[in-house]
């Protein structure tokens, strides 16, 4: 194939995801009422009857989105399901049924599509999650998925990312940075294993984060939570890019800006020590790892006093007027611009 030398076109890369899906997709016009919310969110909104409906896809491609020298098939069929219906729950919806399509090539057997299908199944059944359809076909290398997760709010419910406003709380569910701790942990070990194959791991120390990063859990468990507690987040979205970028996220859609202060963003113990052993600083990690699928959201100070106290959830910040900027207030108390240094998936792969 001939090479195109014109110098005035855009290479993707340079633009980063979210700006390439707004500029593909900005001149598509809505042709049906039942199409209540279409691009820029967690999940699509679609109305029929009176009764909303969310819809998310998500494409995982062997060798950019996942090893499969170190990720067993169970546990990919596991996440490849998890990352979708995480979008489902960012918009404060019900996930109902999954789609699953799937390119494989010749080097996969039937027992190994076995055992991916077997992790669906499994998420499946702990997630109260209908697959109703999909699709397979032949790749030329490695292994190709989509998924595409349906579920429902009731009308008028959903929470966008775009509804942030200025005195607002920042809240993150659980702890960041221990899917990409889990991912360096596996990523060490690959190595080691190339030079000596009978080499035996001690992995006991890393359990959490092998776990955060092999079969990590959505957070239908802080919907469900939030609901009891009689909060409505003002927006949501879920953490897969990392907690930076998801920041900027809602500031963008919002046109607000933030304060987010580095003493405040959880971590577990494990993400510390870890981060120590390979020299790396853990609110870096927190910050850009990503996979957390933690739910980040805002809610009105009103309702600070019904979450103060759970365990599940940190006020890691608030949202201020645009003009004021998005900052992480370090421990220092000295105010650094934030900047999305995330998972992006238009970049340039090795």
């Amino acid at each position: 194939m001939l090479e195109n030398k014109d110098q005035s076109l855009t290479p993707i890369s340079s633009i980063g995801e979210f700006n390439l899906i707004r500029k593909l997709t900005e001149n598509f016009p809505i042709n049906n009422s039942s199409t209540k919310k279409a691009g820029g969110d967690d999940a699509a909104i679609l109305n029929f009857d009176g009764k909303d409906i969310v819809v998310s896809t998500d494409l995982l491609i062997e060798g950019v989105h996942f090893d499969l020298a170190y990720m067993p098939l169970k546990h990919l069929g596991y996440k490849a399901v998890i990352v979708n219906l995480s979008d489902i729950y960012a918009m404060n919806a019900t996930a109902s049924q999954i789609t699953v399509s799937i390119a494989v090539s010749n080097r996969f057997s039937l027992e190994a599509l076995e055992d991916f299908y077997s992790g669906i199944k499994t998420a499946c059944a702990l997630y109260n999650i209908d697959m109703v359809g999909g699709d397979t076909s032949s790749s030329a290398t490695g292994m190709i998925i989509s998924v595409t997760a349906i579920g429902h709010v009731e009308k008028d419910k959903a929470v966008l990312r775009s509804g942030a406003r200025p005195n607002d709380l920042l809240v993150v569910s659980g702890d960041l940075g221990g899917a990409y701790m889990g991912l360096q942990v596996l990523e060490r070990e690959k190595q080691v294993f190339q030079v000596n194959p009978k080499n035996q791991p001690d992995l006991d120390p890393y359990s959490y984060l092998l776990e955060r990063q092999l079969k990590p859990e959505a957070r239908v468990d802080v919907i469900s939570l939030l609901k009891d507690l009689g909060v409505k987040p003002t927006a949501m979205i879920d953490i897969s890019d990392g907690l930076s970028s998801e920041v900027l996220h809602l500031c963008n859609e919002a046109d607000v800006g933030c304060d987010l202060y580095e003493n405040k963003i959880p971590l577990d113990p494990q993400v510390i020590s870890s981060c120590e052993e390979f020299n790396l600083d853990s609110t870096t990690i927190a910050l850009n790892g990503g996979e957390d699928y933690e739910l980040l959201f805002t809610v009105s100070q009103e309702d600070f006093p019904k979450i103060k106290a759970n365990p599940n959830l940190t006020v890691i910040g608030y949202i201020k007027e645009k003009t004021d900027g998005c900052h992480l207030i370090t421990r220092a108390e000295t105010r650094i611009p934030l900047t999305a240094r995330g998972w992006n998936a238009t970049s340039d792969q090795e």
